[in-house]
């Protein structure tokens, strides 16, 4: 049985290869003004995006723990437009990432943002709710995902506007066939079967069903945006209220 583990262990970690960190929109549209003011920036020393977040209280934000870099420093909240200015951007105090997450496509993807300072609610920044139990989303239920990644999969550029998309849920069943060895506690939407997704550069932002951060983006396969050959993954949050609610309560 040992070794029978060992050989899954392996073939898991050599699929790994082929998986790309979460990202951007593809086939998606500008999100509407002063909509999704929870979405997040999260930027290294140069002020430059590097994954997505979501604010959850006036001073944490989540994203997921690939994105984890010690060029991490400022969150930015408040426009869509990065490039605009008129914006809040807070430092980061510190990095909680879950004690079992080891890499990106085992799961436990997942990291909380403590921010020096709270956020200026009510200043194009809101915060969103989580769910308050585990949920069970139905196969086809149409939810959406944003980022500033990159729009084409042969395109390195980032997205300077906020973008969205209208994913659809898949049946776990149905992403256990396509992904061997898929990690437990996820969620599978958009991308397989369709043109719509996420893409490199949106990592850590939110899967929004009904109001709530469901999910955090996490993976898709070998750089390829341009779909349908794999479900984008996601961290499903409802597995994880527990250990956020003891994260929170320790910086309280």
């Amino acid at each position: 049985m040992l070794v029978l583990q060992e050989i899954l262990l392996l073939h898991v970690l050599a699929c790994l290869g082929r998986l790309t960190h979460g990202s951007d929109i593809i086939h998606g549209e500008k999100a509407p003004e002063n909509s999704m003011q929870y979405m997040a920036s999260v930027q290294d020393n140069e002020g430059e995006h590097v994954c997505g977040g979501f604010l959850i209280t006036e001073d944490f934000v989540v994203s997921a723990a690939h994105c984890d870099d010690s060029s991490l420093t400022y969150v930015v909240l408040g426009n869509h437009n990065l490039k605009n200015s008129n914006h809040q951007k807070i430092k980061i105090e510190n990095k909680i990432i879950h004690k079992n997450y080891r890499q990106v496509g085992l799961g436990d993807d997942i990291m909380l943002i403590k921010l020096s300072e709270k956020v200026k609610l009510g200043h194009g920044a809101e915060t969103i709710e989580i769910p308050p139990a585990e949920i069970n989303l139905k196969e086809n239920q149409v939810c959406q995902v944003a980022g500033w990644g990159i729009t084409k999969t042969d395109d390195n550029k980032l997205a300077d506007e906020l973008m969205v998309v209208d994913v659809s849920v898949i049946d776990k069943q149905v992403c256990k066939k396509q992904w061997r060895g898929l990690p437990a506690n996820v969620i599978c939407a958009g991308g397989y079967e369709t043109t719509k997704g996420f893409c490199q550069g949106d990592s850590g932002g939110p899967l929004v069903c009904h109001g709530f951060a469901v999910g955090v983006v996490s993976f898709n396969y070998d750089e390829n945006c341009k779909y349908p050959d794999k479900p984008n993954v996601y961290t499903d949050i409802s597995k994880y209220r527990k250990w956020i609610n003891e994260v929170l309560k320790t910086f309280f």
